[in-house]
C-alpha cells in the first residue's frame, strides 16, 4: 500500500510539474468562506453580506474542496473567482488528465441539493452559503460548470449535481434553484447540456449514444492544453433572480457527486459578478416585436425604494427628472443611475424603440334616407378598406359609438352591416390593431345623402321570349343604368332592389339580368353608389308590351316542282321584313328553303314567323319487277324515281305506301304512283302477271277446251314445249299460238299429267305440269 501511495504521489508531483509549465489556472484553498464571498464573489459595497459559511472536503488533510482561483495567463474565461468542487480543489488545476476522481465515502452529500434536483443520494458535497440584503430588485452572477462526466457515453446517462439555491431568510418555502438554462427551469448538468454523443464501444459491448441536448450552451471538450483538469465545460452562464430591496435572503451554492464519487465536477464563479443589479426589463425592440406603440407611454420602473437618489439619461444626456420612475414618450436609449449608499451606485439601461403610427384615415359614409328623418341603415363594413388606408396586415375593423368606448374596447357595434344611427350626422369610431397589437382610431361620420335624381322614364320592352305572359328579361345594366347615370358625375355605380327597404339596407340585390315577377308592369328601386356611399335611391318602372298576332305559328309547306307558292301573313302591321329582303305582307317563291318574316306593330314590338318550304313532285315509274308462275305467290314490285313522298296503286283507286303487291292473279294491270303532298299522279304503267292453267278439259263444251298461257303474247320471243310423262315432245309453239287442244298428230291424248318448258328470250326457263281431264 505504501508503494502504491508513493507511485500516486510521484504521479501527482509530475502532473503538478507539468501543470506548472503550462498556462493553467492557479488555485488557493486557504481562503475562508467570508473572504471568498465578500472579497472575491461580491467585492463591493453595494451588497450587505453576513453569516458566510463553507463546507466540503474534510478528509484530505489540509486540502479543501472550495477555493479561490486565478486564470493567470491562461485562456480560462474568468480572470478570477470562487471554485467549488467534488474533490480537492487543487485537482482542478489543468491540464486535463483522464482519471477516475477523488473523494471519500465519509464525505456526505447535501439534502437541499437532492430536494432541489430530485436526486436520490448525493455524496462529496461542497457548499458556500451566506446571507445578504439586496439594495436593488435583481441579483445575478456568472458561472461555468465543468465536469469529468464529459467523457465517452457518460453525458447520455450520468451527471453530478449542483444548484444555486435562494430564498428569503426564515421563509418556510423551499429553495429556488437559479442555476438553470436561460428562460427555463432546466437545471444545468452534463446530461442537460452536451453535444451529440456517438455510440461507444466499451468492454461490455457497443453502448448507444444520444442526440445533442442544448448544445449551444456547451463550451467544448478539454485536452492537454486545458487550463483546468476537467474533460468538458459549459459556456459562461448567468444565474439571476428577482428580489425585494431591503429583505434578507439566504444563498446556498452547492455541488456534489451523484450516487458515487467517480468523475468529479466543479463550478467556477466569476469574481465580482455577484452584485445587486437593476432590472429594467427587456429592451423594447422592433426586431423582437416588443417595441412600444406609437403614441404609447411606457413607464421605466426600477422597483426600488423612493428614498434612493435617481438620475435619468436619454441617449447619454442627463434628464431633469429625478423620480423613482420615468415615463417614456419617445424612442431612445434610457439609463438610470441609482445612488444606493454613499459609496454605491447601480446603473442600468434599456433601449426603447417605437412602432410607427398606424396611419388610419377618417372618412364619411353617406346613406340615402327615403323618409327624410335623418335615420337610416348603414353598412359600416363598406369603409373598412378606406379606414385601413390600404395598409396591409391589419386586424379587422371594430366600430364603437364613441371614442371613449373604442379606447376602452367596450360595447362594440355588433351589427356592422346594418347599423341604424340614432341621430342625424352621427359619428362612429373605428379601432384597428397591427400584428403586434398596437392600435389606432378613425372617425367615420354617418351622413345622409341629399342628392336628387330626375324622375325616370319607364323602361318599356316587348314580351319577346315566345311566351306571351307579360314576363320577360330586362338587362338592367344596359337598359336602365345608362338612362339613370346620364348627366350624373362619373364613377357612380347602380345596384337594383325589389324594395326601397332592401336598397337602403343593401340586401337582396337583384342580378343585372332581371325577369320581372309582376306581369306587364313592375316598379323596382335603383341605388346609386359613389364608392361606399349611397348617392341616391330612385324608383324605376318596368313595362312589358305583349304582342301575339294570330296564326303566327311556324309552318311547313310543300312546293311542287315547276310551280310557285305564295307565303303571306295578315296585313295591318307597321312593318314587314322577309329574309329575302321583301317588305310586303306576302311573297311568291319558286324554290324550296327556309323563309321568315319579321312583323313590327305600332309599339315597336316584333314577331317572327318561319316557313319551311319543302320541294315535292310527280314520280316516274321506271320499271316493274314481277314474280310470275307462282300461283298465289305472284307479286309486283314497282321501281320509281322522284323527290316527293309517294303511295302506289295497281287499279287507280286503292293506294298503299308499299311498292310491292302480293297475291296477284294473272292478268294486265295499270300501275300508278301518287305524290302524298298533292303534287299529282304518275302516268300509268302497264304490267302483266303471267301464270299457267293447272288443268284443262278438251271436251268441246266451250270451257277450258284449250291449254294456253294468257298474255304470253306480251313476250313474243318465248317458246313453249309440251311433253308427256315419258318426256316425249307433243307440242311446240311460239307465244302467239292459240294454245294446245290435247291432241297429238290429230289423235286425242288420254287424261293424264303433262309437262311444259317455257323458254324466254333471255334464256330463263319456266317448268311445270298440268292435268288433262276428260
Amino acid at each position: 500500500m505504501i508503494g502504491v501511495k508513493t507511485i500516486l504521489f510521484n504521479l501527482f508531483i509530475c502532473c503538478i510539474s507539468v501543470g506548472a509549465t503550462a498556462q493553467t489556472i492557479t488555485v488557493n484553498d486557504s481562503y475562508t468562506a467570508n473572504q471568498l464571498v465578500e472579497n472575491v464573489l461580491v467585492n463591493s459595497s453595494c451588497a450587505i453580506i453576513s453569516n458566510s459559511a463553507a463546507a466540503g472536503d474534510n478528509f484530505s488533510g489540509i486540502q479543501k474542496s472550495y477555493a479561490y482561483f486565478n486564470a493567470g495567463t491562461s485562456t480560462f474565461p474568468f480572470n478570477e473567482g470562487v471554485l467549488l468542487s467534488t474533490w480537492s480543489s487543487q485537482n482542478s488545476v489543468g491540464p486535463f488528465i483522464r482519471n477516475r476522481g477523488g473523494g471519500n465515502s465519509g464525505w456526505l452529500g447535501d439534502s437541499d441539493l437532492e430536494q432541489a434536483l430530485n436526486l436520490t443520494q448525493t455524496t462529496n458535497a461542497t457548499t458556500l452559503e451566506f446571507d445578504f440584503i439586496p439594495l436593488t430588485n435583481f441579483i445575478s452572477f456568472n458561472y461555468i460548470f465543468a465536469s469529468n462526466e464529459y467523457q465517452d457515453y457518460f453525458p447520455c446517462f450520468y451527471s453530478d449535481g449542483f444548484a444555486f439555491l435562494i430564498k428569503e431568510k426564515g421563509s418556510p418555502t423551499p429553495y429556488q434553484n437559479i442555476a438553470v438554462l436561460p428562460n427555463s427551469t432546466i437545471p444545468v448538468s452534463s446530461t442537460n447540456v452536451h453535444p451529440m454523443i456517438p455510440p461507444f464501444n466499451g468492454s461490455g459491448g457497443l453502448i448507444p449514444g444520444c442526440s445533442a441536448v442544448n448544445e449551444n450552451f456547451f463550451g467544448g471538450y478539454n485536452g492537454s492544453a486545458s487550463p483546468i483538469n476537467y474533460s468538458g465545460q459549459t459556456t459562461v452562464l448567468n444565474a439571476q433572480s428577482n428580489v425585494i430591496a431591503g429583505k434578507i435572503y439566504h444563498i446556498k451554492l452547492v455541488i456534489a457527486d451523484d450516487e458515487n464519487a467517480d468523475f468529479d465536477s466543479a463550478v467556477f464563479l466569476e469574481a465580482g459578478s455577484f452584485l445587486p443589479k437593476i432590472d429594467l426589463g427587456p429592451d423594447r425592440l422592433l426586431a423582437t416585436n416588443n417595441a412600444i406603440c406609437f403614441g404609447e407611454s411606457y413607464i421605466i420602473d426600477p422597483k426600488l425604494p423612493s428614498s434612493y437618489n435617481y438620475k435619468w439619461f436619454k441617449n447619454g444626456i442627463e434628464l431633469s427628472d429625478t423620480t423613482p420612475t420615468y415615463t417614456v414618450t419617445s424612442p431612445g436609449i434610457y439609463k438610470v443611475e441609482v445612488l444606493l449608499t454613499s459609496s454605491c451606485i447601480a446603473t442600468e439601461d434599456i433601449k426603447i424603440e417605437s412602432i410607427p403610427k398606424i396611419d388610419l384615415r377618417d372618412t364619411t359614409l353617406l346613406q340615402c334616407d327615403t323618409d327624410t328623418d335623418g335615420i337610416a341603415i348603414f353598412d359600416l363594413t363598406k369603409v373598412d378598406a378606406v379606414v385601413k388606408n390600404n395598409i396591409p396586415n391589419l386586424s379587422m375593423v371594430v366600430y364603437y359609438e364613441s371614442l371613449a368606448a373604442a379606447k376602452a374596447q367596450m360595447n362594440p357595434i355588433r351589427h356592422t352591416t346594418a347599423f341604424q344611427n340614432t341621430a342625424p350626422n352621427q359619428s362612429v369610431f373605428a379601432r384597428v390593431t397591427n400584428s403586434v397589437g398596437c392600435e389606432n382610431f378613425a372617425e367615420v361620420k354617418l351622413l345622409i345623402s341629399n342628392n336628387t335624381i330626375p324622375e325616370q322614364n319607364p323602361i318599356v320592352t316587348c314580351d319577346g321570349d315566345g311566351v306571351e305572359d307579360g314576363l320577360t328579361e330586362f338587362n338592367l345594366s344596359t337598359q336602365v343604368s345608362a338612362q339613370i347615370l346620364t348627366g350624373l358625375p362619373a364613377g357612380l355605380v347602380v345596384q337594383y332592389y325589389l324594395t326601397a327597404t332592401d336598397a337602403i339596407a343593401t340586401q337582396n340585390q337583384l342580378s343585372t339580368v332581371f325577369k320581372n315577377t309582376i306581369p306587364n308592369q313592375q316598379t323596382i328601386f335603383a341605388k346609386i353608389l359613389n364608392g361606399p356611399d349611397c348617392y341616391a335611391i330612385t324608383p324605376i318602372q318596368l313595362e312589358v308590351n305583349p304582342f301575339d298576332p294570330p296564326n303566327f305559328q311556324d309552318e311547313s309547306l310543300i312546293l311542287c316542282e315547276g310551280s310557285t307558292l305564295s307565303l303571306a301573313v295578315d296585313s295591318g302591321f307597321s312593318n314587314y321584313l322577309w329574309n329575302t329582303g321583301a317588305r310586303t305582307n306576302s311573297i311568291l317563291i319558286d324554290a324550296p328553303g327556309t323563309y321568315s318574316v319579321v312583323v313590327t306593330n305600332e309599339k315597336g314590338c316584333q314577331k317572327t314567323k318561319k316557313y319551311k318550304v319543302i320541294l315535292s313532285g310527280i314520280a316516274t315509274i321506271t320499271g316493274i319487277k314481277t314474280n310470275d308462275f307462282a300461283g298465289d305467290r305472284n307479286s309486283i314490285s314497282i321501281e320509281y324515281t322522284g323527290i316527293g313522298e309517294y303511295e302506289f296503286s295497281i287499279d287507280g283507286d286503292f293506294f298503299q305506301e308499299n311498292t310491292t303487291f302480293n297475291g296477284m292473279v294473272p292478268g294486265e294491270y295499270l300501275v300508278y304512283a301518287r305524290d302524298k303532298n298533292g303534287c299529282g299522279t304518275s302516268f300509268p304503267f302497264v304490267v302483266y302477271v303471267l301464270d299457267y292453267p293447272r288443268y284443262f278439259t278438251p271436251n268441246d263444251d266451250g270451257y277450258n277446251d284449250v291449254w294456253k298461257i294468257k298474255n304470253l303474247d306480251t313476250l313474243p320471243k318465248s317458246t313453249l314445249y309440251i311433253f308427256d310423262r315419258y318426256g316425249k315432245l307433243l307440242k311446240q309453239w311460239i307465244a302467239s299460238s292459240n294454245g294446245w287442244n290435247g291432241t297429238f298428230n290429230g289423235a286425242a291424248l288420254p287424261a293424264d299429267d303433262y309437262w311444259f318448258n317455257l323458254t324466254f328470250a333471255d334464256g330463263k326457263i319456266i317448268k311445270g305440269h298440268f292435268s288433262l281431264k276428260r
